[in-house]
């Protein structure tokens, strides 16, 4: 079936600012991500969000209420791209938007499959997270591992995904996490690859996922030699090409429902070098995936 891209901005900050990675979709926009696109994909802009403080509420998370509405807002937009038989692209932003994109796929299925692509779990205990900010949680949050220290509101807007439909690529930060006594997904998730491991993976295949299932890209798995404007950088990570063919290979999989990319922070990026590199990956992921029918439109 042919389906059209559309684009989707999210352009939140879950540390309750309105500059760095909520930036994003503007600057991305600015250094010509549409037209590089080409004429088959629909821009629809940027979610409206509420104002929000840097102020933990009673989960633990800053600016709750506007992730709460974030969740809500995300949800309704996937929903709405996908019963139009669009294929939605979500530009974050930071990585919480995958709660609203995995909450959209669960009204049409009680379970749906992740695949994370990230440097980092994301599952920290919110009061334990020593930022605050729901990016370091929002696995944890979907898999429902803290919904006892959670508010009703914010319970009540999360989806719910098992561990066994899940395949996390590229984190690489379990020393962190073993230091702050913080337990590791690594054993409970259907597979959990480390940028080590990845070369012994042959062929990446999220098949197994039930469908439909969300692939999500946060760019700080890559090196910080491929992306430095990122606000987490660590040692190691994925190449733009080994991100590239994880990219392709899961956009071209059956299943596949939708695509969010988040973390990079323009504020860390004056020339604009990293905003030119993430549009290239964008456009070329994108294009590579699409099959064209004899009139020209996309064939996913």
């Amino acid at each position: 079936m042919s389906r059209e891209v559309v684009l989707i901005g999210v352009p939140a900050n879950s540390s309750g600012t309105a500059g760095g990675v909520a930036r994003a979709p503007a600057v991305l926009r600015e250094r010509g991500l549409i037209a590089a696109l080409g004429p088959w994909i629909t821009d629809a802009g940027d979610l409206a969000l509420p104002g929000s403080q840097p102020v933990r509420g009673p989960s633990g998370l800053l600016a709750e209420d506007t992730l709460i509405a974030m969740i809500g807002r995300v949800r309704e937009a996937v929903g709405a791209a996908r019963r139009g038989g669009r294929f939605p692209v979500l530009l974050g932003g930071d990585c919480p938007l995958i709660l609203g994109a995995l909450a959209a796929l669960q009204d049409k299925r009680a379970q749906p499959g992740l695949l994370f692509v990230d440097g980092h779990e994301d599952a920290w205990p919110p009061r334990q997270s020593p930022t605050g900010e729901a990016a370091d949680c929002e696995l944890g949050l979907a898999l429902r591992l803290f919904d006892a220290g959670l508010s009703p509101r914010l319970a009540a807007a999360l989806p719910r995904i098992r561990a066994r439909d899940v395949v996390a690529v590229g984190p690489r930060d379990e020393g962190e996490l073993a230091a702050a006594g913080v337990p590791s997904l690594a054993g409970r998730l259907r597979a959990l690859i480390r940028p080590a491991d990845l070369a012994a993976v042959r062929d990446l295949d999220p098949a197994g996922l039930p469908a439909p299932w969300w692939l999500h890209t946060d760019l700080d798995v890559l090196a910080t030699t491929e992306l430095p404007a990122v606000d987490y950088p660590q040692p190691g990570g994925l190449t733009w090409r080994q991100l590239s063919a994880i990219t392709a290979a899961a956009l071209a999989a059956p299943g596949c429902a939708g695509w969010s990319v988040c973390i990079y922070n323009p504020d860390l990026d004056p020339a604009r070098t990293g905003a030119d590199a993430v549009v290239g990956y964008l456009t070329a992921a994108l294009r590579r995936a699409a099959r064209t029918d004899d009139a020209g439109s996309p064939r996913w």
